[in-house]
C-alpha cells in the first residue's frame, strides 16, 4: 500500500496544470483518493496491476473538475474490467452543468405507475404529483428537467422500455456479472436521462469531458468504443498545431470544424482538444 500511496502523491505535477475548476484542490483530492484505495482491497489490487488506468482516473478528476469527496456523491473510483475508472453520478453531472453555467438548476426524478405526470410543453416545467409516503407502484419512466439561463425549462423523458434497452447493452448486465445496472438500477435510470438531456443544453466543455469518460470507460451500455483519455492538450502542442495550421494555409475555424466532425464532439478552440487527439490532428493538418 505504501508504494501506491506514494504513486498517488507523485501525480501532483500532472494534476495541477489541468485543473478546470479552481474549487478542486490537490491536497484534498489526493487524500480522498488515498482513503478510497485504503478502504477497498479489490480496488487497490486493480490499481497496482494497472497503474496507467489509475493515473488516468486521477488526472480526469482535475480535467473534468469533479470532486471525489464521498460526502458529495459526485464521483467515485471503481474497478471495472481490470481498470480503475472514474465514475460520475447523475448528481455529479448536474453539478458540472450548474457550476459551468449551462443550466441554473436541474433534477432527475423517477415516475411510478401510481403517480400523476403530465408534460406541459417545451418551455415549461412538467407537472408531477405523488404521495411520497404510500405505495407509488412500479417505476415506469424517468425525466430530467433543467432551468436554462434564459429562464426557460427543458425536459427530457424516457420510458422504462427505452431505458431497459440501454441497460441490456451493458456487458456486465448481459453477462450476469456485477454491474451498476444490477446494484443501483434507478440511479442508472437518472444518469441515463441526464446524459441524453445534456445534448440539448448550452455548450460546457467540462460536461463534454465527463460524458466522454462515462461513455467510453463505463459499463452503462451506451458505447463500445475504446477508453478516451480526456487530459487537455498542453500549451506547447497548441503552439505547434497553430503553426502547422498557418503553414497549411488553413484557419483555426476550418480546423475546428474538422475536429468536431472527426472526434464526434464540439471543438471550438484548439485548447479544447484532448492530448490524445494531438498526433491525429497534427497529421491531418500536415497531410491536408
Amino acid at each position: 500500500m505504501s508504494n501506491l500511496i506514494q504513486y498517488v502523491k507523485d501525480q501532483e505535477t500532472l494534476f495541477n496544470p489541468v485543473v478546470s475548476d479552481e474549487s478542486i484542490k490537490w491536497d484534498k483530492e489526493s487524500q480522498f483518493c488515498i482513503q478510497i484505495i485504503q478502504g477497498n482491497d479489490y480496488l487497490e489490487s486493480i490499481a497496482n496491476k494497472n497503474l496507467i488506468s489509475f493515473q488516468n482516473a486521477i488526472i480526469n478528476v482535475a480535467a473534468i473538475g469533479i470532486s471525489l469527496n464521498p460526502a458529495k456523491k459526485h464521483a467515485y473510483l471503481v474497478p471495472r474490467e481490470g481498470k480503475v475508472c472514474l465514475d460520475i453520478s447523475y448528481m455529479g453531472l448536474l453539478h458540472i452543468a450548474t457550476s459551468g453555467g449551462s443550466i441554473i438548476w436541474g433534477q432527475a426524478k423517477i415516475v411510478y405507475s401510481n403517480d400523476t405526470y403530465q408534460n406541459q410543453g417545451l418551455t415549461k416545467e412538467p407537472m408531477h404529483h405523488y404521495n411520497a409516503f404510500c405505495d407509488r407502484g412500479d417505476a415506469i419512466g424517468c425525466y430530467c428537467t433543467v432551468k436554462l439561463p434564459n429562464g426557460d425549462f427543458m425536459t427530457e423523458e424516457m420510458d422504462r422500455e427505452t431505458i431497459h434497452g440501454i441497460r441490456n447493452r451493458s456487458k456486465g448486465y448481459a453477462s450476469g456479472k456485477n454491474s451498476p445496472w444490477k446494484t443501483d438500477e434507478l440511479e442508472m435510470w437518472r444518469k441515463t436521462v441526464v446524459k441524453r438531456a445534456s445534448k440539448y443544453w448550452p455548450d460546457n466543455s467540462r460536461l463534454d469531458k465527463a460524458i466522454d469518460v462515462l461513455n467510453n470507460d463505463s459499463d452503462e451500455g451506451l458505447s463500445t468504443s475504446e477508453p478516451v483519455d480526456v487530459t487537455p492538450i498542453n500549451f506547447d502542442d497548441v503552439d505547434t498545431l497553430t503553426d502547422a495550421i498557418s503553414d497549411a494555409g488553413r484557419t483555426q475555424e476550418q480546423f475546428c470544424q474538422w475536429a468536431s466532425s472527426t472526434f464526434k464532439r464540439s471543438v471550438k478552440e484548439l485548447t479544447e482538444l484532448y492530448q490524445s487527439e494531438f498526433d491525429k490532428s497534427l497529421n491531418m493538418v500536415k497531410n491536408a
